[in-house]
Formats: C-alpha cells, structure tokens, sequence
C-alpha cells in the first residue's frame, strides 16, 4: 500500500506496537503519528567513518548520503559501529540521523562519602558542599516569556488579519525557546554536581519531590506563583543527575525530602525556618545560616545512612523503611553525642 520495503515496514510496525504499549502503561490513546521520523536498525542502516557516509533504505532504494558532523559527533563515533539511527526532519526542513551507540556503564563508585542536593525554586540546586546555583535568571526568563506569550496571544486573536499571522509566527518561533534555555541549564548544573562528586570519591543523595505539584496546587495561590510553580524543572534535573551517574560511576540515591528542611543538620532538633534563613532552636546548638544548606546537609545524612548499610545490588533509588523525619529522629542521639 506505501510502497516500503520489508524491513522498513517491519520497523514501523515496531514504533507503533512500543507506542502503544507505552501508551497502555499511561491509560493514555494513541491518537496519531506525525511524519517527521522513521527508525532503522542494522538490517536498513549503516555507517561508513573513511568517507563519513551513512548508508539508508529509503523508497526508492539503498542511499549512500554524506553527513556534516562536527568534532564532537566525529569524536564519539570514531572507531565505532553503530546499529541503529533514526532519520529525523526537523523544523527547519533539514533532515538528521541521530545516530544510536551503547557504551557499558562504569562500576559505581564504592565511597561511604555522600553529597547532598537540595532542591528549589529560589536556588535550583544547593549542595552540602557549599555550592549553588541561582534561581533568579531563570524565573526572569520565565516571566519575560509569560508576558510575550499573553500580549502576542492577545493580538492573534484580536488585531486585524496580518497582525494576526505576523502574532501567530512569532508565537510559533518562540515555542521550546524557554524550554531548550532550561534543558540547557539544567545540563551544567548535573554536570558540575556529578564532577564535583567524582572529584570528592562520593555519592549522590537527592530528594524524591515525586507529587510535589499536585500537593502544592492544592494550596491557595495566585495565577504568577501557580504559573512558576508548575513550570519548575526539579523531575529533569533529576534524570539528569541519574543518568550522567549512571555514565561517570556515581551512585544517586532519592531520598524523602520529609522534615529535611526543618530540622538541624549539627544536632537534629526542630528549629525555626524562615524565608532563605534557618535557626536551631536548641540553646546547646544555636547554629544558624541558609536554610537550603542545611536541607542539603540533613539530605547527605540520610543518603549516608543508605550508603553504608548492607546492600545486595545496586540502585538509583532507595524505599526507607522509615520516612525521614523518623530516621532524622532516630540518629539525633549519637550524632548529639558526637
């Protein structure tokens, strides 16, 4: 009925059945496939380094076609045999192969050490070293997006009709511009934590927000702080973390964030937050500072305690037994002592 080859037919059949299944998982329907990519396994693809050539079934027969890859890509695929690629039109109307190759994954790194990583909105990411990272450029460039998305939407819809289009295009260019800025923010923030934690020989402990949104949206909130709440990125930053561990040997452990951010990391008692400040209420102690530090030191306690008791594999995520305020409770006295 296409006019496809066998294997390039067995290969849409393929997309199709994992889409559904994926699909099926979520309880989510399958309502169509855009024509903008086609998969290729070994049978219909191959590549050539000497003359830097992919060769591709496509309607009208095997094609030789020479691709224009930069020092990065040519680096990656030196010396390589891939298998497998998938040919991709892009917006622009320029067509790419992403070109698929598997490495095998390094041993984690075996360390009783253990690093923190808070979350949030004000400082994206505050680790129990010290480091951060600022929140403030990112929810400006949120908010600068918001504002040109709601005056253009009110021109497409209410200005004469070449205001209209000319609203319409500008709307359409813009879109995935505030979501590749945040991807790529995101990118350097994991790269230097899982750098920062190969350098100190050391775990990774993180907080599982899993159902934060639908807990806080709960709460009564104004349109702007709904808005920037929903649009934070703390799921992607942790995929990131997850999989450049997986990549470089460092273990990444989630923990439950629960009282983290209200107790002191120096004796464990219950102390008094406030804005950006923290302040231990416990007259032996009295330490006070940021309060996202001290949410990343309790996060490195418990990862700490996962860390060092016995394990039978490894993993990415730990199920305490004992939710954190409970565990946080628990080691109040040696750690008091010591």
């Amino acid at each position: 009925m296409f006019g496809l080859s066998a294997n390039l037919a067995v290969r849409a059949c393929a997309r199709v059945g994992a889409n559904r299944k994926t699909a099926k998982l979520k309880d989510k329907p399958v309502k169509e496939f855009k024509p903008t990519s086609a998969d290729y396994d070994a049978r219909i693809f191959s590549f050539r380094e000497k003359d830097w050539t992919v060769s591709l079934t496509l309607m009208n027969g095997r094609e030789h076609i020479k691709i224009d890859a930069g020092n990065y890509q040519r680096g990656k695929l030196k010396g390589r045999k891939p298998t497998s690629a998938q040919l991709c039109k892009h917006r622009d109307g320029n067509y790419y192969i992403h070109i698929q190759i598997k490495d095998e994954a390094p041993e984690p790194i075996k360390s009783t050490n253990v690093i923190g990583v808070d979350f949030g909105r004000r400082d994206i990411a505050v680790t129990s070293n010290g480091d951060k990272w600022d929140g403030k450029q990112i929810n400006d460039v949120r908010d600068k997006f918001s504002r040109v998305r709601t005056s253009l939407q009110k021109k497409a819809t209410k200005g004469i009709r070449s205001t209209r289009r000319r609203a319409r295009q500008i709307l359409q260019r813009l879109s995935g511009k505030e979501r590749r800025y945040q991807q790529w923010l995101n990118h350097n923030i994991s790269k230097s934590i899982i750098q920062d934690a190969l350098k100190n020989n050391a775990a990774l402990a993180i907080e599982d927000l899993t159902g934060i949104r639908e807990r806080t949206n709960q709460k009564p909130r104004n349109k702007t702080e709904r808005r920037r709440s929903n649009s934070w990125s703390f799921y992607q930053l942790r995929f990131f973390l997850e999989y450049k561990g997986i990549q470089f040997g460092v273990e990444v452990i989630a923990v439950p964030p629960a009282w983290t951010s209200q107790t002191c990391h120096q004796c464990l008692h219950v102390g008094l937050r406030s804005d950006k400040r923290f302040k231990c209420t416990n007259e032996a102690c009295s330490w006070s500072g940021d309060a996202d530090f001290n949410g990343a030191k309790n996060i490195a306690t418990i990862g700490a305690v996962f860390v060092n008791q016995p394990r039978g594999s490894n993993c990415l995520c730990c199920e305490l037994s004992t939710d954190s305020s409970g565990l946080l409770k628990s080691l109040r006295s040696p750690l008091a002592g010591a």
